[in-house]
């Protein structure tokens, strides 16, 4: 079982750097001058010229809550680190996983409002995957002895 853990822990070391350049959505105006595809690094960098206190929050919630969290439980894993820990990379998960709900909120308003079209990418599913993934390795991590 901790082979398991080991090698799907380390998957994620790969697929959230892909989930992070994948296109989480398509967005556009008007449907008739085609759509923009976003994705969690282009997104940032357009906040980064707006608001960088937003800026900020989502460049933690994003890339460095869930990535310290995967090393992390990779330490543990490999007995690099103590399992006292495990409750802190359980609530960096959890601030990952708000970042997908964000995500989604996004794009429900933008639908609600329908001044433009939004249509969701497999970056989306990919990003929500490496999250709910990082969780339950977590927490079978936490159950095993």
């Amino acid at each position: 079982m901790l082979n398991v853990l080991r090698v799907a822990n380390l998957a994620l070391l790969i697929l959230f750097p892909i989930a992070w350049f994948a296109p989480l959505m398509r967005a556009g105006l008007l449907p008739v001058f085609g759509l923009s595809e976003i994705s969690v690094i282009s997104g940032m960098q357009s906040l980064w010229d707006s608001d960088v206190v937003l800026a900020l929050l989502v460049t933690f919630f994003a890339l460095f809550a869930p990535y310290l969290k995967t090393i992390g439980l990779t330490m543990i894993h490999f007995n690099l680190m103590r399992r006292k820990v495990l409750p802190v990379l359980s609530w960096l998960g959890k601030l990952a996983m708000a970042d997908v709900f964000l995500i989604a909120l996004y794009i429900v308003l933008a639908k609600g409002v329908g001044i433009g079209k939004v249509e969701t990418a497999w970056g989306l599913y990919l990003f929500t995957a490496c999250i709910l993934a990082s969780i339950v390795i977590s927490t079978l991590t936490s159950k095993r002895n």
